[in-house]
């Protein structure tokens, strides 16, 4: 349930940021933007409050959310997207990666630390 959360979240956020640019036209998504934007705090609250890491969790849900945003309002709004932004784009998702195992790798220390040591 943690991910679906988190999920969401990125779903959200994305969707309030795409509305934002499409509001320029568009008045009426202003209220999606509102919407979008409460939920995807609402999600990432829950994704906490179940237990993932905030570093783990932020670093997820803004380099997905970074992407996402970069690819969609390509596709949408016919923005650029060059070699350049793709390659920053997997510098971005590769150091999320680096902090999501060190996290696991902090965690497995921990564990393996007997207690009152």
């Amino acid at each position: 349930m943690t991910w679906l959360f988190l999920i969401a979240a990125i779903v959200c956020e994305v969707g309030a940021t795409l509305s934002l640019k499409g509001a320029e036209s568009a008045p009426l998504l202003y209220g999606v933007v509102a919407v979008g934007y409460v939920g995807a705090f609402v999600c990432l609250t829950l994704t906490l409050k179940r237990g993932m890491g905030l570093g783990v969790a932020y670093g997820i849900w803004a380099a997905t959310g970074v992407a996402a945003t970069a690819v969609l309002s390509s596709l949408v709004f016919g923005e650029a997207f060059t070699v350049t932004m793709g390659i920053g784009l997997v510098f971005i998702i590769v150091g999320v990666l680096l902090v999501e195992t060190g996290a696991k790798q902090s965690d497995d220390t921990r564990r393996s630390v007997p207690e009152g040591a």
